[in-house]
């Protein structure tokens, strides 16, 4: 945006030079009035091939010669800047980054995914499918896919600025998956500095990484390696359990899913049992857990047990089923 600033700058600005030359000129050696060296001036320099309005002397014709070269050569290169800009998208360029700069400021509420590698791409992935606003920090511009329509800025992830730009002090999480530990905790600290509030997930890659980054203000660390080998030695020991798991949290499955659920204030649900509300009896989901608001988290609760307002509950169902119990746990009021 700056560098097409200028150039317009400089275009217009040796414009506006040479017609101002051009006038001065002609009205000092030729004595002519303004209005007169104006007019010979444009049509010198836009070679329209007119008759000059006077016939002029010997330094009037050198000057004439001097002021054709510099004109054109000066209309010219205005020229074939305003043509760069067009056909090189330049133009379009800044609207985009206008564009870009507009929805970065109408985000709320939505999560920051600092590195679209591999892993970044599934986290963004999984978002757009659950149709939660987010943003992408990639630092290598030749990973960020032009076709694809996913929010991204390309940039240092562990800069304050940039994290400022894409909203952290409205964001809800952010997401660490940048490709060394290093990196992931210098943007921990940075997001916690900005924002205590914020929900962070960081990436850990060698062993003792973790501590350091809850240390920093990670509130959830997550270890590719430790996962992938827990996957793999239960993919040879209990291979049913695992096709279950990877069947019920599957993107996109329209069979069965596993959703958390948070019961708020005034719910219909609040103050009753698994039984009352009917839950399974009805919509035929299964409440696998009951994370409670002290953090206490209740496995195979019974239908005895009581939902208290704050309760988040681990519930596995078909989406549709999913989402009439998400609508029975907001506010009736």
């Amino acid at each position: 945006m700056e560098e097409l600033r200028k150039r317009i700058i400089v275009s217009f600005g040796l414009i506006f030079f040479v017609i101002s030359s051009g006038t001065i000129g002609y009205m000092l050696i030729e004595r002519w009035g303004f209005l007169d060296s104006l007019y010979m001036t444009i049509i010198t320099i836009t070679t329209v091939g007119f008759k000059e309005i006077h016939e002029l002397s010997q330094k009037g014709q050198l000057f004439t010669i001097i002021l054709i070269i510099s004109g054109a050569g000066t209309v010219l290169y205005a020229l074939s800047n305003g043509a760069k800009f067009v056909l090189e998208g330049e133009l379009q360029e800044v609207f985009g980054r206008q564009r870009l700069e507009k929805r970065l400021k109408d985000l709320k509420d939505h999560y920051i995914v600092c590195g679209y590698g591999r892993m970044g791409k599934i986290i963004a992935k999984e978002l757009k499918q659950e149709k939660l606003p987010y943003v992408v920090i990639e630092k290598n511009a030749m990973i960020l896919d032009e076709k694809d329509d996913t929010l991204a800025l390309q940039g240092d992830a562990t800069k304050d600025e940039l994290l400022k730009r894409v909203g952290i002090e409205r964001a809800r999480c952010l997401i660490s998956v940048l490709p060394t530990d290093a990196e992931n905790l210098y943007v921990v600290l940075s997001a916690r500095g900005l924002n205590s509030s914020l929900l962070i997930v960081a990436r850990a890659g060698e062993e003792g990484s973790g501590r350091k980054l809850l240390r920093a203000g990670a509130d959830r660390v997550v270890s590719p390696y430790h996962i992938g080998g827990l996957r793999i030695a239960q993919t040879v020991l209990k291979p049913a359990v695992v096709d279950f798991i990877e069947f019920a949290t599957k993107s996109g499955n329209i069979d069965l899913q596993f959703h958390e659920i948070t019961i708020q204030e005034g719910s219909r649900l609040e103050n009753q049992t698994l039984d009352e509300c009917g839950i399974g009896r009805d919509l035929g989901v299964i409440i696998v857990a009951i994370k409670q608001k002290t953090g206490e988290m209740k496995f195979n609760p019974t239908f005895r047990t009581a939902i208290q307002a704050g309760d988040t509950l681990i519930a596995i169902g078909e989406t549709s089923k999913l989402e009439l119990l998400g609508k029975m746990a907001v506010s009736m009021m």
